[in-house]
């Protein structure tokens, strides 16, 4: 127990230090001490004492706390304001921060610098540049603006709010700029997806004599990243080797070069840095590991990530979440289970973001059943957690557990977020709840704190799509308040090549090939739709287009894993070691098919241009039935099981037809999960009902 024996005269200026040594330092339980000593001695009612306590506790972690002594203060000026709204935003509630500033215009009190910054940047959080846009009005009647940190915070804001160009504005009138105000409108330029501008606003800053920071360096050499551009980086490195930048003492700039070479397919180079770094922290290490997952050398990133746990590192939250998510995207269970049991162990494991990323993997690997028992056993829960159960029941089909999940989040007062609507309005989508759709589409609309984007729209075209209603899926995309992009297009596109409206199709393929006449999907998506018409000339029209524009769309792929072993097959792969066997278990399964269901090959899924036995032929190598048949050449079909396949792409109608028979004559059920969604084959019928 602190004693507290000095005379009352300065006794108050001793509370207010000890009170600020503890909010630095995050000493809890020296300012509760430090609290109750104030209130013994009389000084309930300081008003310099009181903005130092909401200080403390904000710092600490106790916002009830600090909220409690602001709400019991009798007397509150401009610093007791911004402290509590400082707290709130300190402890992730930017909500709670713009309420507090609008309260505050009710009182006589004035903002200061602080206020404003504080509150743009809570407006940047949120991506609420309608708020930020009042604020700034305020800011601009009061002077404010031409304060440096309230400007540079107007710009951030604009920035993270995706208004680039009246980030740049706010930028260009700015009385004095700092390193500050160059490395906020870099790092605009690199979240707004404009790496090309960042770098030349970067040549920009140097012109203008700034000399870059950690941050720049970490920031422009993100830009590059993003864009590919490994000649831009490497300059960069080289520019740092020569003006002597100490690039290996410096931990994020090398994670950021080791990220630049990762995404520009030079493992080599990545690997180069991560030898030469001297003290290699877990920023380095993650950046290499995810860098070999990512280019499908799983081996070496699992024994990347057994060097990291013998090198005495303390393993992190972000890197047992980031391996996580890499078994996760490739379906290896077996590897996340033993993840999962190696995160138990570790005091990082304890985080919520690593709990939430080993439910994810659960579900994205197909055992729903595990994932709920994980999400129940959750000690807390935030808007992250609800929203990846409420995204793994949509992908299953079972559109009727996530709205239910969606609304008892609500009433545990758990604000959804931009994410969480999309993952709701996309499990109706899956399951064909066209009402309860629309019904939370309105509630989207009128959430004052989050606005519906393009991804939400897509959603309900795609809801509108799956029930047929084409023309006000078409009405709602051309009077949206926002500028249609090609996945929305292609949304529509899909909607129209499954219930055969070829005119609606022929003229959305048109705006598609407008947006990006790049892009091979679009005239894959194109050329199909003719081919379900039977309007051959049309399609042998868009194939020449893309062949002579050399576009060629991603291999299909497909991978199983048996006996802990992952085995990968693409379209027509004779390389697999019981390929022979495959196809004999695959031709037998069709012989079946056939006596007991007369099931025929679905040829029109297959290329015009070969015999119909050759459009067999090229059907039965689809990937994710060789998949399939090496899963029943391990096992047998005579034994209730479950297989579970995943695919790269979706799954093709051929695939899908055969794979819904195969589950009517065996008692085998099969999950498959393609790039849209988990399909769960068995007696003969699809979750999906057929639409996907």
């Amino acid at each position: 127990m602190i004693r507290l024996l000095f005379p009352i005269w300065s006794g108050r200026q001793r509370l207010a230090n000890l009170l600020r040594y503890s909010s630095k330092n995050s000493l809890l339980d020296q300012g509760i001490q430090v609290h109750a000593a104030s209130l013994r001695m009389g000084f309930d009612f300081d008003l310099m004492l009181s903005n130092d306590l909401i200080d403390m506790y904000s710092k600490c972690g106790v916002m009830d706390t600090a909220s409690l002594v602001f709400d019991r203060m009798t007397e509150r000026n401009v610093v007791s304001w911004t402290a509590l709204m400082c707290g709130h935003l300190q402890n992730g509630n930017a909500k709670a921060t713009l309420s507090l500033f609008f309260q505050m215009a009710f009182s006589c009190l004035k903002p200061n610098e602080y206020t404003f910054s504080t509150n743009f940047k809570a407006c940047g959080i949120l991506n609420v540049p309608e708020i930020g846009m009042k604020i700034h009005g305020r800011c601009v009647l009061t002077g404010f603006e031409t304060i440096l940190v309230v400007g540079n915070s107007i710009v951030d804001m604009y920035s993270k709010c995706g208004r680039i160009n009246e980030a740049v504005m706010m930028f260009n009138v700015l009385p004095v700029k700092n390193l500050i105000s160059w490395n906020t409108m870099l790092a605009g330029y690199t979240l707004a997806g404009q790496g090309e501008k960042a770098l030349l606003w970067f040549h920009r800053m140097l012109e203008n004599g700034e000399i870059p920071d950690e941050y720049t360096l970490t920031t422009v050499l993100k830009a590059c990243s993003r864009l590919g551009k490994i000649r831009e980086g490497s300059m960069i490195h080289g520019f740092l080797i020569t003006s002597g930048f100490p690039c290996s003492g410096k931990a994020a700039i090398a994670g950021s070069l080791i990220d630049l070479y990762v995404k520009c397919g030079n493992l080599a180079g990545a690997q180069r840095v991560f030898n030469q770094i001297g003290e290699k922290n877990v920023i380095s290490w993650s950046a290499l590991i995810l860098g070999y997952a990512q280019e499908g050398n799983l081996a070496e990133a699992i024994e990347l990530f057994k060097q990291l746990q013998n090198n005495s590192k303390q393993v992190d939250g972000f890197v047992l979440s980031s391996m996580m998510g890499v078994f996760a995207d490739f379906a290896l269970v077996e590897q996340g289970k033993q993840m999962h049991a190696y995160a138990v162990k570790v005091p990082s494991g304890s985080e919520i973001s690593v709990s939430n990323s080993i439910v994810d993997m659960y579900l994205k690997c197909g055992l729903l059943d595990e994932a709920e028992r994980l999400f129940n056993e959750m000690p807390a829960r935030n808007v992250v957690s609800w929203t990846v159960m409420i995204t793994g029941y949509g992908k299953h089909g079972i559109g009727k557990e996530a709205i239910r999940l969606f609304d008892q989040m609500q009433s545990n007062n758990i604000e959804p977020d931009g994410v969480t609507y999309l993952a709701t309005l996309s499990a109706c989508s899956h399951s064909g709840l066209t009402k309860e759709g629309e019904e939370y589409f309105s509630q989207l609309c009128r959430n004052r704190w989050v606005k519906p984007g393009i991804e939400h729209y897509a959603c309900m075209v795609d809801l509108l799509g799956r029930d047929g209603r084409l023309k006000e899926a078409k009405d709602l995309i051309e009077n949206m308040p926002l500028k249609p992009n090609v996945g929305i297009w292609q949304t529509l596109l899909s909607a129209c090549r499954v219930h055969g409206n070829l005119q609606l199709g022929k003229e959305v393929g048109q705006n598609l090939l407008t947006l990006d006449g790049e892009n091979p999907v679009n005239y894959v998506m194109i050329s199909n739709i003719y081919a379900e018409a039977g309007y051959w000339k049309e399609y042998e029209q868009v194939r020449e287009m893309a062949k002579a524009k050399g576009l060629r769309k991603e291999a299909g792929r497909s991978w199983v894993e048996i006996d802990k072993v992952v085995h990968f097959f693409y379209g027509g792969d004779d390389t697999h070691p019981m390929i022979d066997k495959i196809h004999r278990v695959l031709k037998e399964m069709e012989r079946r098919m056939k006596e007991k269901m007369g099931y025929v090959h679905g040829v029109k899924f297959a290329l015009r241009d070969i015999d119909e036995e050759s459009k067999v032929e090229s059907l039965r190598v689809h990937s994710e039935k060789l998949a399939i048949g090496l899963a029943l050449c391990h096992g047998g079909w005579d034994e209730a099981r479950v297989i579970r396949v995943f695919k790269n792409l979706r799954i093709c109608g051929d695939c899908h037809d055969f794979i819904k028979c195969l589950s009517k004559i065996v008692k085998v059920v099969f999950v498959v999960r393609d790039a849209n969604r988990f399909h769960q084959f068995k007696d003969g019928l699809c979750s999906c009902r057929d639409y996907w």
